[in-house]
């Protein structure tokens, strides 16, 4: 771990751009990764916080393929919208890129060329799924069948998502093109390999030895896992009509592996930003005193921490990360987050939904961050913590001492009385916070780091709970000046700690303090900032409650994608046994209409129901009570199997049944005749 670093190379992951941001990309990688930068910026660190839009690779085809526009239009819709609700929620990037910018194309190349220059790849024939009908290989993506491990059907052809386990197109049994439906055949091809086993003693050196004691668990574990695992060569290069053309003679038609370029875009932005700021990037990835920093969600621990740091030392002259402290997984309302399924609460829609509150989302993303352990996002506790914490606990404190300073005071800061005891250890207490605060941000603790934050808050209740200003004004008004001077030292304390969690947040209560953002002084000289005299403005609400129909809202949306998702994946039941004509001959079907119903007695399910069938009016008993009333059915018109033989139900003899259905949300339906004209007793067949 590097002690005292010069300057700082931040990366975010780069969001892949077949859709919008959503809470998961929030909660694993974006939030943690701005805490982190805008505290190393109040330190007046030098520091660049990068990413950007992952534009290649076959996902972006497949949405393509399925909106039926150009992967151009695909990258540029998306990559708009994550731009925009990134700026709107406070990401604080220094440099937000495209992979599809030329300046990556050609840093891309340029490292894909040294390597290939210095004989660092394999290059090798293999034989790969083929679609004879598209006329084109199959990348993994493309191709679904039976995963050999578990059986699932619908298998990818790089993993099975119902087992995990990592896979070949190749290993699949009876694989299947999505894009034709066909069954591919085997074609050779050539391709680049990294020879990852060349790398197997510097990664044990380097990680499991070097980073034991500083890397998160999760994140070693899975390292060591991979790296004990055994070691093969990785492709660098695919056949693809979207993506990065491999820079050597040979190589037409093929791409460059997005997961070789992807890591590079970190480089690329650098570059881009550098460029603009009239900097040099070279000293951000190439000296020793940078300490460089990925955030990623676990799905990317791999990519970070053995392959891309195997490519870095295979091109020589990039340092390495100081630290990848990937989180875990975000769930929402006790379901895995899915793009594919619209299960997910996206960035741009809350932001519309919840207009500025931005820092409620923020606070509840990072309370209940997946940091060692996969999370689950429920708006009611979203709910609960901006009501009963953040308004309750930080907002209340605030409210109360600008509130009472502009009442007592006409909003001028006092001059302090002589210090008590309580006086001094709640200064005392509120000094130390700084460097408790720090250490835990230092160690990626923010889940933690944000918990001690609302204690500062709740000192500041507690002592104006417990010395009661609005009491002793009356009695003693001077003591409630020293009261009121250490309450607005509390608050301005927090105006400067909660930047980084809270931006919104402590840019409002900065103007209501009227002070400027100081830095973030660990001996604490330099934060007398509301000094005797100094004047301050008036109150506003920091945190709005959020009432029980705006969550209702929420949880009413994602139970239409609940419905959607059961429509779209519902598969009808088999057909029964075949049967002659002779059998279905024997049926009688009639038009008829439900003339009265009542409820049967004791019976929670059954209607007796009344039907003039065209042929007699009968008496039907139905279990559809449950769905609907008595006075709803009544005039309706209905099908009827007549030719059933009665029977009795409850003592009251049936004769005979109406057909209904389900609906994927589990609803009865009649089965009957819309059009106009259709007479009790037509006969159906």
């Amino acid at each position: 771990m590097l002690e005292n670093p010069k300057r700082y190379t931040i990366t975010a992951a780069l969001p892949y751009t077949n859709g919008p941001i959503h809470i998961g990309h929030l909660a694993g990688v974006y939030v943690p990764s701005d805490i982190y930068t805008r505290y190393l910026r109040l330190q007046g660190k030098d520091v660049a916080f990068i990413c950007g839009s992952d534009e290649h690779g076959v996902a972006i085809s497949m949405k393509a393929r399925k909106e039926g526009i150009t992967p151009q239009e695909v990258i540029d819709k998306y990559d708009g919208i994550i731009r925009q609700s990134f700026k709107d929620f406070g990401i604080s990037f220094d440099n937000y890129s495209r992979t599809s910018a030329k300046i990556h194309h050609d840093t891309a190349s340029e490292f894909f060329k040294k390597l290939y220059d210095a004989g660092k790849f394999i290059e090798e024939t293999t034989e790969q799924l083929y679609d004879e009908q598209a006329n084109q290989f199959l990348a993994d993506r493309f191709v679904t069948g039976t995963c050999p491990k578990c059986g699932n059907e619908e298998a990818y052809g790089d993993q099975c998502e119902k087992c995990g386990t990592s896979l070949n197109a190749t290993d699949l049994i009876n694989p299947k093109s999505t894009i034709t439906g066909s069954k591919p055949v085997l074609k050779s091809t050539k391709h680049w390999f990294l020879p990852l086993n060349e790398y197997d003693a510097f990664l044990r050196e380097w990680v499991l030895e070097g980073h034991k004691n500083d890397w998160k668990p999760n994140v070693y574990g899975q390292v060591k896992s991979w790296v004990e695992g055994g070691l093969e060569p990785r492709a660098v290069t695919r056949d693809l009509d979207w993506g990065i053309d491999v820079p050597v003679a040979g190589a037409e038609g093929k791409k460059l592996y997005v997961w070789f370029d992807a890591p590079i875009g970190y480089i690329s932005s650098t570059k881009e930003w550098a460029a603009r700021e009239g900097k040099d990037w070279e000293p951000y990835w190439k000296d020793a005193e940078t300490k460089l920093v990925h955030f990623i969600g676990k799905d990317n621990i791999v990519f970070h921490c053995v392959i891309f740091p195997a490519m870095l030392k295979a091109e020589g002259s990039y340092i390495l990360p100081d630290n990848v402290p990937a989180n875990e997984f975000l769930n929402l309302e006790g379901n895995k987050l899915s793009t594919s399924k619209n299960w997910a609460v996206w960035l741009h829609e809350y932001l519309q939904d919840f207009p500025e509150k931005q820092d409620a989302l923020r606070y509840a993303l990072t309370a209940n961050a997946p940091e060692t352990k996969d999370n689950d996002f429920t708006w009611k506790d979203f709910q609960a913590r901006n009501n009963n914490e953040l308004a309750a606990i930080f907002g209340n404190f605030i409210n109360r001492v600008v509130v009472l300073t502009n009442k007592y005071y006409e909003g001028v800061v006092p001059t302090p009385n002589e210090f008590t005891e309580v006086d001094e250890q709640t200064l005392a207490e509120l000094k130390a916070y700084p460097a408790v605060i720090a250490s835990s941000i230092e160690r990626y603790r923010f889940r933690e780091a944000l918990g001690e934050l609302m204690n500062v808050a709740r000192l500041g209740n507690k002592y104006l709970a417990d010395e009661e200003p609005w009491k002793m004004v009356k009695e003693n008004p001077e003591r409630v000046k020293t009261q009121m001077y250490v309450a607005l030292q509390i608050a301005s304390a927090l105006a400067i700690l909660a930047e980084p969690f809270l931006p919104f947040t402590s840019a409002k209560l900065t103007k209501i303090l009227n002070i400027e953002l100081n830095n973030w002084n660990l001996d604490f000289s330099q934060w007398n900032v509301t000094k005797p005299g100094h004047q301050i403005g008036q109150a506003e609400i920091l945190f709005a409650q959020i009432e029980d129909t705006e969550i209702q809202k929420q949880l009413d949306k994602l139970e239409a994608s609940k419905q959607a998702n059961k429509i779209a994946n519902m598969k009808a039941d088999p057909a029964k046994e075949t049967i002659t004509f002779e059998d279905f001959a024997k049926v009688d079907l009639r038009i008829g209409t439900i003339i009265e119903a009542e409820k049967m007695p004791k019976a929670n399910k059954l209607l007796v129901l009344k039907v003039d069938t065209g042929i007699d009016v009968r008496t039907i008993v139905s279990g559809i009570a449950e769905h609907f009333t008595p006075e709803e059915v009544i005039g309706k018109k209905v099908t009827v199997l007549v030719n059933l033989a009665p029977r009795a139900l409850r003592g009251v003899e049936s004769e005979g049944m109406l057909l209904l259905t389900n609906t994927p949300e589990g609803k009865l339906v009649f089965v009957n005749p819309d059009a106009d004209g259709v007479s009790n007793g037509a006969i159906i067949g």
